[in-house]
């Protein structure tokens, strides 16, 4: 599947999403014992960890189509792009979405500042960016920068996604409102 169906797919589930008529296709033991033997996800989420933002829910994915990445901030660390070229150089995957979401609590403890321990001080530094170039302070503008420069800096710090872009994967940043569920993409 190239990127402009993928995209098409995920708009279509998310649109089951946000009228509440979910198909719940490729969730039963049926398409348990059918990726059993492999995965061919056709779009890769980097999202938040947020636990109202569930990637297979909103988009109305079953079991082997989403290849999801969830970390608070939906950052690009070392960790998620690792995970990130993996899915790209050995599953093939033609489409990356980093999801950004209404009343990130990761941004807002970056916007915050102070000493939140060793991990979580270097992970909001990740956020740093998008911070300075909001300085109205609007959480959610920063959100939404946050995941415009995060998709951004998928290409720049990883030759395998940076190749990979220049042929034929798209990477789109996107904004899930958490109110009625619609995904709005950044781009």
């Amino acid at each position: 599947m190239n990127s402009v169906e993928a995209l098409q797919r995920l708009s279509e589930g998310n649109e089951r999403f946000v009228i509440d008529r979910l198909d719940g296709i490729l969730q039963d033991s049926i398409r348990r014992q059918a990726v059993v033997s492999g995965q061919s996800p056709f779009a890769i989420i980097l999202s938040c960890a947020d636990s109202r933002v569930v990637p297979e829910l909103v988009f109305d994915a079953g079991l082997g189509e989403l290849f999801v990445i969830r970390v608070a901030g939906n950052v690009a660390n070392t960790s998620s792009i690792a995970s990130i070229e993996y899915a790209v150089a050995h599953l093939g995957v033609k489409l990356i979405v980093v999801l950004g979401h209404q009343s990130c609590g990761a941004v807002s403890a970056a916007m915050a500042g102070g000493d939140n321990g060793h991990n979580l001080n270097h992970l909001l530094a990740h956020i740093q960016p998008a911070l300075h170039a909001c300085p109205d302070g609007d959480l959610d503008a920063v959100v939404r920068e946050n995941a415009i420069q995060t998709a951004n800096a998928l290409a720049e710090r990883s030759r395998v996604i940076r190749e990979a872009a220049e042929a034929d994967l798209d990477i789109i940043p996107a904004w899930y409102i958490l109110e009625n569920g619609q995904v709005d993409l950044l781009v």
